[in-house]
């Protein structure tokens, strides 16, 4: 396995990549893209994408991994990211590993919120492409309330909580960023997030969703199974599947989910690709 790590020059300023190759190029099997999830969820979840990455390097898959505007090690701060320019930053990821790796089909690999940045960002494209979902974020909204509740558990430890989350709209509405948790949250990202929905992907690829449960019984979850349902009867090819394990992207420690990096290699590699 070849692994390569350097800065691809975007706009504004640069984007770090990481780009993982097998070690024989002629055996290209597909391209991939990983869409990482939001704020301290990436953190938490770069063990695992790493170690998918591997695998997926090892079984004749390329990999490029990018740190989004203001994440990570690419240019700018939290505070300066939006939504619209995520999407440009993976469509750019996407023309870059097209171009190098011509007539492989593209797959865009999504974590949480991430899977609604890939998604969006699919239905947008003009070429052909496959979705694998980690844990799909199914609603922008919902996310965005959950998010801005962490400073409402904070504000709590003090004096005075009462109308934390309309105050924090309301600095939002009139143009102002707002800090959460550490992190700055730009107007611009927020209404994008907010917008943001899991509706029936682009059909010229398939999709490929897979949860993480506590049980063991390997049933989705209702939310999941009703979205899944509602596109393959819309005529999308869309499958999914349910593995045991810890939910790695929030847990206190970083921890690993082997099921989660074997479900996503049958999902990939174990049929054709389109």
């Amino acid at each position: 396995m070849a692994l390569e790590a350097f800065f691809l020059s975007a706009s504004p300023g640069q984007r770090f990549v990481l780009l993982h190759g097998p070690d024989e190029p002629s055996r290209l099997r597909g391209a991939v893209v990983y869409v990482h999830p939001f704020a301290e969820e990436l953190n938490k979840s770069r063990r695992m994408a790493a170690l998918q990455a591997r695998a997926m390097a090892a079984a004749d898959f390329a990999v490029l991994q990018i740190d989004l505007l203001g994440c990570g090690d690419s240019s700018g701060d939290f505070g300066d990211a939006t939504w619209e320019a995520w999407l440009a930053d993976i469509e750019f990821a996407c023309d870059w590993l097209v171009r190098r790796r011509p007539g492989t089909p593209l797959w865009l690999w999504g974590q949480r919120t991430g899977c609604l940045l890939a998604n969006e960002a699919a239905n947008r494209m003009k070429r052909p492409v496959n979705l694998l979902f980690w844990q799909p974020v199914l609603s922008g909204k919902q996310f965005l309330q959950q998010f801005l509740r962490l400073r409402l558990a904070a504000e709590m430890l003090g004096s005075d909580s009462k109308g934390v989350m309309e105050r924090l709209r309301n600095e939002l509405r009139q143009g102002d960023s707002v800090e959460i948790a550490g992190y700055l949250l730009s107007p611009a990202l927020a209404s994008g997030l907010e917008k943001a929905e899991l509706l029936l992907p682009h059909r010229s690829g398939r999709v490929e969703w897979i949860e993480i449960s506590s049980k063991t019984d390997g049933s989705l979850s209702p939310a999941a199974a009703a979205r899944l349902t509602q596109w393959q009867a819309a005529g999308q090819s869309a499958r999914g599947a349910s593995v045991n394990g810890p939910a790695f992207w929030q847990t206190a420690e970083i921890s690993e989910c082997p099921a989660l990096i074997e479900a996503s290699m049958l999902a990939i590699a174990g049929a054709d690709s389109t």
